[in-house]
């Protein structure tokens, strides 16, 4: 094994910078996005439906140098976010940073450096701003890591890369069993709806629970067991496994009446409203989620991909004329549902639950390999775990 090197980011990149301070002039009609740091995700730069285009005029106006050996990194607002750039025709906003890795060093090595926690935890203290935090480009280039030599550097690389092929593959299944499952959904009710099936209020499918925060004045109340969802909790994820914070039996027991038994329905109702999870675990969420514990087993993912397809109603029946959407716990009770009768969706569960159940396990699986590899991340970085490789 070769000799590690005390660097700083500056040692390893021909350049770093930042994008435009400013905005170019839009254009719906635009080839190039304009790219911040909300637009990169898990290694990608995601293109949303709010993106911004613009011209090829105002992309070689404010053009930077991005090429096959750039990573790009979010560094205003949200921060710590990553992309590996692969020739997306963009323009950069000032959060998103850039920096060019040298020739002589493995580009995924300083794609796991700077995931790793101790990077993440530089730029969250190093921050400056008092609303909304910034890391400032000098900041972004003094901070110090250990380098292996080339050889090293690839093999480590190489070993964090298979457990994030495979956990994006998992999360790939996950998207195509939902498709299959969403596509027979709209065949059975949808396309096929019969005129005599009686609509009933959601509540006649199930218990209604609008979420509660416990008293944060009591410390043992938080960071036990019991998964407390909020609505960040829910983005990407059909079953909930792990959530940033937990509840001790302490503080579940302080709103027993807001526990959801494993396999509630969780439906985000203020502010992002539309979101809907399956809790794993018995869990309690916050007051901006409401939860349908279903009265039967097999109303469960008939409910769910019902909230899944009532995405425009619920936004709809959230705004009520206020600029932060709001659906009440009243209201949410009494969205319309069709009812079709037992046998006909005992039918459809026996058809969509082996789609579900393979999400579950998979689900399950990411999670075990996701503490693995950020188990494995800080101390292979560190050289507390010695990655063999061939000289």
């Amino acid at each position: 094994m070769g000799e590690w090197k005390e660097v700083t980011l500056q040692d390893a990149v021909s350049i770093l910078g930042d994008g435009l301070h400013g905005t170019p002039n839009y254009d719906d009609n635009g080839e190039y996005y304009f790219i911040n740091g909300n637009n990169l995700c898990n290694g990608k730069i995601v293109i949303k439906e709010s993106t911004k285009r613009t011209t090829i005029e105002e992309y070689e106006k404010y053009k930077k140098d991005l090429n096959e050996r750039t990573i790009l990194i979010s560094i205003n607002g949200t921060l710590g976010n990553i992309a590996l750039y692969n020739n997306e025709k963009c323009i950069l906003g000032k959060s998103a940073c850039y920096f060019n890795i040298l020739d002589n060093i493995d580009k995924s090595f300083i794609r796991y450096v700077m995931s790793d926690r101790n990077f993440q935890e530089y730029i969250n203290v190093f921050a400056h701003g008092s609303t909304i935090k910034n890391v400032s480009l000098k900041t972004m280039r003094e901070y110090p890591f250990s380098l292996p030599p080339l050889p090293e550097q690839k093999a480590i690389a190489s070993v964090l890369s298979s457990l994030d092929d495979k956990i994006d593959l998992l999360h790939h299944q996950n998207k195509t069993l939902e498709a299959m499952a969403e596509t027979l959904f709209r065949q059975w009710f949808v396309e096929e709806a019969q005129e005599d099936w009686e609509e009933k209020p959601l509540s006649f499918f199930g218990e209604i629970i609008c979420g509660k925060t416990p008293s944060k004045k009591i410390h043992n109340y938080f960071n036990g067991e019991i998964p407390f969802i909020k609505i960040p909790d829910m983005h990407g994820n059909i079953f909930l496994f792990e959530t940033t914070d937990s509840l001790s039996e302490k503080g579940k027991l302080s709103q027993s009446n807001k526990t959801l038994p494993p396999k509630s329905i969780c439906v985000s109702c203020i502010a992002t409203v539309g979101l809907v999870s399956i809790n794993a675990k018995e869990s309690q969420t916050n007051q901006q989620i409401n939860s349908i514990i279903p009265q039967k087993d097999y109303y469960r993912y008939f409910l769910y991909l019902t909230m899944k397809s009532y995405n425009d109603l619920l936004h709809s029946m959230a705004s009520g004329g206020t600029a932060t959407l709001n659906l009440n716990t009243g209201n949410f009770s009494k969205i319309p549902v069709p009812y079709t009768g037992d046998k006909f969706l005992v039918d459809f569960q026996v058809q969509v639950e082996p789609f579900f159940d393979k999400i579950f396990t998979n689900q399950s699986q990411i999670c075990t390999l996701e503490k693995f590899r950020d188990t494995l991340l800080p101390k292979s970085m560190s050289g507390e775990i010695i990655v063999e490789y061939e000289n």
